[in-house]
């Protein structure tokens, strides 16, 4: 069977940047959906993407579909055959609908009946027939986040497509799409080689594109650039530090590239860093130059679409121009900021709206301080950490008021500790207005301070209390108001800095500075906002290699803050394979089942009967002291070192005593000894949670 190399081109115009890799992740996933839908073999899926193209490059493509053999059960033989093996209605029927004759029928043996089987083949299509539909079916499955019509209501696609390319080897794949009809040229670049240029064999395409100055591979692209930039700044004699974010637009953005180097006045330097940076990375797309030490240089670094050598000088002219444009917009918003103390901007927070119904950034302001003081205070701070980060969140929003917020949003937290220590406030003020954002992105790091801790938890609960109580919750992959970062952020730090205000409480804490703006049931929005937290504790031990029935375990237990759930964790990960553990799981259990339901009720010694009631009341009573010690230190060590020998008492109880006696006052007392000692598990967790490991795969996590 002849094997060749598949093309499908699809050209365009200019497709955005942030559009391309997911596409051609879904070229990918589609051509090999639909190339096993019709059992074409192959031996490698290849794709391609500029901005003006997205490729789809099939190694090895079979000429002919593979056989198809189908295998249908029937009725069973006897309802199929009359005794003497004449088939009966049911015969004939069943081998209509297969489209076989009833003589082709076979009968085989299962589990002991014998069954009447039809085995149906198709032989498979030639590639000439089966390629026409795969392309179309192929464009048709590409989905972008804003799609354009261009042709009729019925096609959609990121930009209006121009050209179709498809061959199988040499063969052109004739098909239409679009108002357009496919054929076997393609197009270069843009300016140095505009001409139409034919492809003679569908796995020359690569190297076709390359002489017509286009690099069609995205990873081919960027090895040039990284190369390309990092040269260029070994002759500045400066280094670059690649943003991921960025390094991938720019590969998106240019066929060809090429690096270009630029410069720009020494006196810009004297603005912060982190200004020139986002001036250069977000907005001009632009790589900066850092010196050994880490500061930034007075040059850049930009990649142009595959520029002939004589205008590189224009382009370099041109970058510069544009850069020196921004850069002193950028040094007049901070000369005009910097004229009046932070601390000013925050009574014009009331310009901007928050939410509607729950008020202005201001009244957000004023939440946040209210906040952070009453959580210090619950949580015994010292008194130099509360003043810090009471201060930090009166002047955590206040540049969001300034022109360099305003022109440079990505600057928000930034701007606002530059200008808080331009104002005379603390370092650690300062810090914490800075960090206060924090984390982020996925995989930033929360707030290294305390102070700055505190605001961040105190801003992110803020917003999860507000969107909550006016039920503007994520649905899906929506979550316009980013609770999901929000509450993994309120996760990660409490865990960092070993914060033991408990989950529930935190919820209640947010919800009482906004009972002026909301309505409803607070207790039940506060029960919702917990669970929505503590999705993110289980995801975050989970991340962790916590075995999900610990996690499961400990979450279903008595501790709340998040110190305690994951020490209680890792405690009960580290014990599962000891016997210790194994012998408590099941009286444990046992306990746990019968008082399902049961609340904690006093326990009267008077009422034992049996020697086993006095025992295992005893034991519990000296285990209590030694478990809430432990739970109190955050010692989990010492909780189940405590509780372990309970594992006998409790066995003994089960073997002795009959629970559900006739009895009503002796019956609920052994309920409440047994609810007793249910309690003083549930400080490590439900331990009724965790699966034996006789019953679960070894070493799953």
């Amino acid at each position: 069977m002849a094997k060749k190399a598949f093309l499908l081109e699809i050209g365009t115009e200019e497709i955005p940047a942030r559009f391309m890799n997911p596409a051609l992740a879904q070229l990918r996933e589609a051509a090999a959906r639909e190339l096993g839908a019709a059992r074409l073999s192959y031996d490698e899926i290849k794709v391609f993407g500029t901005p003006r193209r997205l490729a789809l490059l099939v190694e090895g493509l079979a000429g002919r579909q593979q056989e198809l053999v189908e295998k249908k059960k029937g009725p069973a033989a006897k309802a199929a055959f009359q005794a003497d093996g004449t088939p009966t209605k049911a015969a004939y029927g069943f081998a209509r609908s297969q489209g076989v004759d009833v003589s082709e029928l076979l009968t085989e043996d299962v589990n002991g009946t014998a069954y009447v089987f039809a085995v149906r083949k198709e032989e498979g299509k030639r590639i000439g027939e089966l390629l026409p539909i795969l392309c179309r079916r192929l464009i048709g499955s590409l989905s972008f986040p804003k799609p354009m019509f261009w042709h009729d209501k019925d096609v959609r696609f990121a930009r209006p497509i121009r050209w179709l390319a498809a061959l199988w080897g040499e063969e052109t794949v004739a098909f239409s799409f679009a108002g357009l009809n496919s054929g076997n040229k393609t197009r270069g670049h843009r300016f140095l080689a505009p001409e139409a240029v034919e492809i003679e064999e569908a796995s020359l395409y690569p190297e076709i594109l390359k002489r017509s100055f286009v690099i069609a591979d995205p990873q081919e692209r960027e090895k040039q650039i990284v190369l390309q930039v990092e040269k260029a700044a070994e002759k500045l004699g400066g280094r670059t530090v690649f943003d991921a974010g960025l390094l991938e637009e720019v590969v998106n953005l240019v066929e060809y590239p090429k690096a270009v180097t630029g410069e720009f006045s020494r006196e810009y330097l004297e603005l912060p860093q982190e200004v020139l940076i986002t001036v250069m990375r977000i907005h001009q797309r632009y790589f900066p130059v850092f010196n050994a030490d880490g500061e930034i240089m007075p040059y850049f670094i930009t990649v142009c679409n595959g520029t002939d050598d004589a205008y590189l000088q224009n382009v370099q002219a041109g970058n510069e121009r544009v850069l020196r444009a921004r850069l002193a917009d950028a040094r007049f918003f901070f000369n005009e900021d910097s004229k009046q103390p932070l601390a000013d901007y925050v009574d014009k927070l009331d310009k901007i709206v928050f939410l509607e119904p729950v008020g202005t950034m201001k009244r957000k302001t004023e939440r946040l301080v209210a906040f952070v003081e009453l959580l210090s205070r619950e949580l015994q701070l010292p008194a130099g950490v509360r003043e810090t980060a009471a201060r930090a969140a009166y002047l955590a929003k206040a540049d969001l008021m300034t022109g360099m917020v305003s022109e440079f949003p990505e600057l928000q937290g930034t701007m606002g500790m530059h200008y808080a220590l331009r104002s005379g406030e603390s370092e650690e003020v300062a810090v914490a207005v800075h960090e206060h954002y924090a984390p982020r992105f996925a995989g930033d790091e929360p707030a290294r301070s305390l102070p700055g801790a505190l605001v961040a938890i105190a801003d992110k609960m803020d917003t999860l209390a507000a969107c909550f109580g006016l039920g503007l919750l994520p649905s899906g992959s929506q979550d316009p108001y980013a609770l999901r970062r929000g509450a993994a952020g309120v996760v990660a730090a409490l865990s960092l800095h070993k914060l033991t205000v408990p989950l529930g409480r935190l919820c209640e804490i947010a919800l009482e500075g906004l009972k002026a703006e909301l309505d409803g049931d607070f207790a039940e929005t506060a029960r919702r906002m917990e669970d929505f937290l503590l999705q993110r504790v289980q995801h975050s031990l989970s991340e962790q290699q916590i075995r999900y029935d610990v996690i499961d375990a400990v979450l279903k237990g008595k501790i709340r803050d998040l110190p305690g759930i994951r020490g209680s964790a890792f405690l009960l990960q580290s014990k599962l394979d000891s016997p210790e553990l194994d012998r408590l799981l099941t009286p444990f259990t046992r306990a746990a089942n019968l008082t399902r339901g049961q609340k904690p009720a006093a326990v009267d010694p008077g009422l034992f009967t049996t020697a086993a009631e006095r025992e295992l009341y005893a034991a519990a009573r000296v285990a209590e002291a030694a478990v809430k010690e432990g739970v109190v230190g955050r010692q989990y060590e010492k909780v189940f070192t405590a509780l372990a020998p309970l594992f006998m008492p409790i066995e003994r109880f089960f073997d002795e005593v009959m629970v559900m006696t006739d009895d009503a006052a002796i019956r609920n007392n052994r309920l409440a000894l047994l609810v007793f000692v249910r309690e003083l598990f549930l400080y490590l967790g439900d331990l009724s949670r965790i699966v034996q490991e006789k019953n679960q795969n070894k070493g799953r996590k």
